[in-house]
């Protein structure tokens, strides 16, 4: 990390990126890991969280930016009355970290990305130091019914009582929000036109609008061997964290009869997948549940891939379809949430209601006509261009907030 010189002697504001947990290391994780280092150029960057991975301990190391972490890792409580009770110790484990409350003073602005343990750190800011929440998403858990379900969609309890037992939680999550909107330097942005809209439903706020963005030369083609993979029949691709939310089990359901096998990339709970696998045998599809794969191995898994599928339910934003672009693979995905923002349905790809399957197995077989593959391909990458999703503008547009709230 370059050190502050003092006043008028560096060029570079003291930017503190902030998000409380990357163990998950889904797709805002690994965006905002391949974002920091762009970052530098507009900032001298140090880093905190409450729960470091390997892949951002070594990048932190490499570049030479601070990452500041507790001795112990912190991860939320998934005790039911903890939850119920909104008992959140992250803000404990936060003043914890060594040097913390000086890197925060001496930071000239501050950018947290929403998740466990994230919002908490607000509280320890002073009002002078201007502060950006990136809100990936509004609390799925406490706002919508998706994370209350079991892998088959089936309720985990009853939905009725789960409401009114989170009803404080609730509550307070809309105070704290409300709260940090009208604290003075502050701003919010979603990360998609959706993600945007929920949080006006649900906060009654207008926030701003901060597209994740593609580094396009992770994806670069090496014509690596493809051993890693357990597949020789043609298969299609989804991505996540096996759960009824991001639509796991219905995608084996839909694939039914299509004679294409599933590579799953996400892994899950131990029993989720023993059940997910029960269920691709009735259903005649053969699953790979793909190891931790590399950046490499992911591009050539998806590059040999039918298609990139997803039937999510409401997913703020979705890298997995632009990351299909950066290969020239068919993206074929639900018609909700974000996925909207980054496909043109028959432009660059399909995007198709939920409960239509004819409509999924037609679009699985256009996917494999090369005319239409190099077609998408080519509108997938132009829309790339045309939102500007590159890590540069990202962090462009993280330094205008910045300056919009130093004035």
């Amino acid at each position: 990390m370059s050190s502050y010189a003092g006043p008028g002697l560096s060029a570079k504001p003291r930017l503190l990126v902030v998000k409380g947990c990357f163990s998950a290391m889904g797709g805002a994780e690994r965006d905002l890991i391949r974002n920091i280092p762009f970052l530098s150029e507009k900032f001298n960057v140090s880093v905190a969280t409450l729960d470091p991975v390997e892949e951002l301990e070594s990048m932190c190391k490499k570049l030479n930016f601070k990452l500041m972490t507790p001795k112990k890792s912190w991860s939320i409580s998934e005790d039911p009355l903890s939850i119920i009770l909104d008992r959140d110790s992250s803000l404990d484990a936060w003043r914890e970290i060594e040097g913390l409350g000086y890197a925060i003073k001496n930071s000239d602005f501050i950018h947290i990305v929403s998740g466990d343990g994230s919002i908490s750190f607000v509280d320890l800011i002073p009002n002078s130091i201007p502060v950006h929440l990136h809100l990936l998403e509004p609390h799925r858990g406490l706002h919508e019914d998706v994370l209350h379900k079991k892998i088959n969609g089936q309720p985990k309890r009853n939905i009725g009582l789960t409401k009114a037992l989170l009803s404080r939680a609730r509550k307070r999550d809309i105070s704290r929000i409300n709260k940090f909107n009208i604290r003075k330097k502050s701003a919010i942005s979603g990360n998609s036109k959706y993600t945007v809209s929920r949080i006006k439903k649900i906060y009654d706020l207008d926030a701003g609008l901060l597209w994740p963005s593609i580094h396009l030369e992770d994806f670069s083609n090496d014509e690596q061997d493809g051993h890693f993979i357990e597949l020789n029949e043609p298969y299609v691709v989804n991505i996540g964290k096996a759960s009824w939310v991001k639509g796991t089990w219905e995608t084996i359901s839909m694939l039914q009869k299509t004679n294409l096998s599933l590579a799953h990339v996400g892994g899950g709970d131990t029993e989720d997948i023993r059940l997910l696998k029960k269920h691709a045998e009735s259903c005649q599809v053969k699953v790979w549940f793909a190891p931790r794969l590399s950046q490499k191995e992911l591009t050539k898994l998806l590059t040999n891939a039918r298609a990139s599928i997803s039937m999510a339910h409401g997913e703020p934003f979705g890298l997995t379809p632009i990351e299909a672009f950066a290969v020239g693979t068919p993206a074929i995905y639900v018609n909700e949430g974000g996925f909207k923002d980054t496909i043109v349905n028959n432009k660059n790809g399909r995007l198709i209601v939920r409960g239509e399957i004819d409509d999924w197995h037609n679009a699985l077989k256009d996917a494999e006509d090369m005319d239409n593959r190099i077609r998408w391909s080519e509108a997938g990458m132009d829309r790339i261009r045309s939102l500007d999703l590159s890590c540069e503008k990202h962090a462009e547009r993280i330094h205008s907030i910045y300056q919009k709230l130093d004035r």
